[in-house]
């Protein structure tokens, strides 16, 4: 998959309208946590200014209601974004209102502007056409490097884009990147090829599975989803989160692997507690001995030897979602031993996005990895096998 690419856009001296996803991580004092996602869009800003343009930049930031709420204001993240640019960064007061309208049509070569939080207008998220070209009147080329929204049919995402004809938009450098790693990792792997797939539930992931069986050479699964995989089997899991309706397709997981002879690793024991707080008594039980009333919330010591050691080999792991509860430090530890592992091998490692990057982020491994992706849902429906919305007006066809 080819994307129109921004060094091939004549942007010299030109406006232009850059989509974002700054949608970054705050404590209840508005102080950003983790500035990874504007981090990684410094590159094509920076090369942008290098051409002597301007920008006007989009984003999201929370979950507003589709109207100004203050609580959700870009404030902090414009301050930030001024910080690690260096560089004077202005804030509209609204999205295609007077301000906005206003500052953009004043706006000079070299100078950025900040439209506030795109979703304070009902229109983004129902794709509106009329908010779509109220935003491209703006500009004269539009890039989109938001890949973390770009599984979301958006008015500035996706309408907006069809708006640009193909000498006039392109994806930016962060979006590139992200697209390139998944399709080069998911078309041609250097093998032996692992997926680690974690998290709560299987629903959310049963489309990956599908999509990476016929793909790798080894499949671990574990997190809160794997117990439906262990129920399937005729395990007893006590409390611990299950999906019945869906152990009929866990089974089929299984029979596929075997039949594509795919190694699949199911956890051999698990980290129990009666309860889901810090100070439940827990204990280390085989997957065949879970209490009956416990749950279990982490993959145990024998799990983690076992998974390291099939690990061993492997020139490529792809990992999306944790391996336990990690939020929660008592049953983050597995999820850890995993990650430091994994950081340690000489594969080829791609952290796909969410939970497991804020999980490499939590324990200061996300510079040992080799990629780590900006989208947990974008990254997610890349594994599906689907094409994204505003991926899609940007392929060369």
């Amino acid at each position: 998959m080819e994307l129109y690419s921004l060094k091939d856009l004549p942007i010299a001296g030109k406006k232009v309208f850059i989509r974002c996803d700054f949608n970054v991580p705050m404590d209840e004092f508005g102080n950003i946590t983790d500035d990874r996602r504007i981090r990684s869009a410094l590159a094509t800003l920076k090369f942008c200014l290098d051409q002597d343009c301007a920008l006007i930049i989009a984003t999201h930031a929370g979950r507003p209601t589709g109207e100004f709420d203050e609580k959700y204001s870009l404030k902090p993240i414009q301050l930030r974004l001024q910080k690690l640019l260096k560089h004077d960064v202005m804030l509209a007061k609204d999205v295609v209102g007077p301000d906005a309208q206003a500052k953009a049509a004043a706006l000079q070569k070299g100078e950025i502007l900040m439209l506030e939080n795109i979703r304070f207008e009902k229109g983004e998220t129902k794709n509106d056409p009329k908010l779509a070209q109220a935003l491209a009147n703006m500009a004269e080329f539009y890039v989109n490097d938001a890949f973390g929204v770009s599984h979301r049919a958006h008015a500035s995402v996706e309408a907006m884009a069809e708006l640009f004809d193909t000498k006039h938009k392109a994806a930016g450098f962060l979006l590139q990147k992200e697209i390139e790693f998944f399709a080069k990792t998911l078309e041609k792997p250097v093998r032996p090829f692992a997926a680690i797939v974690g998290g709560s539930k299987v629903s959310g992931k049963l489309e990956a599975l599908k999509h990476l069986l016929p793909k790798v050479d080894k499949l671990f699964i574990g997190g809160g989803m794997a117990f439906t995989f262990l129920k399937a089997l005729g395990e007893d899991i006590g409390k611990s989160l299950v999906e019945d309706d869906l152990m009929n397709e866990a089974l089929a997981v299984m029979e596929e692997a075997k039949r594509l002879k795919v190694k699949l690793y199911l956890p051999v024991d698990v980290v129990a507690a009666q309860e889901f707080t810090p100070d439940s008594v827990i204990k280390l039980v085989t997957t065949k001995e879970i209490p009956s009333g416990w749950m279990g919330l982490d993959i145990g010591p024998a799990t983690v030897r076992m998974f390291r050691e099939a690990l061993v080999d492997v020139q490529t792991i792809l990992w999306n979602g944790p391996m336990g509860v990690y939020e929660m430090e008592r049953y983050a530890r597995g999820s850890s031993k995993i990650a430091h592992f994994v950081a340690d091998s000489y594969a080829t490692t791609i952290v796909g996005g969410g939970d497991t990057a804020d999980l490499v982020q939590r324990i200061g491994l996300d510079e040992e990895m080799t990629f780590i992706s900006t989208g947990g849902g974008a990254s997610l429906e890349l594994l599906e096998g689907k094409i994204l919305p505003g991926v899609q007006q940007l392929v060369i066809v």
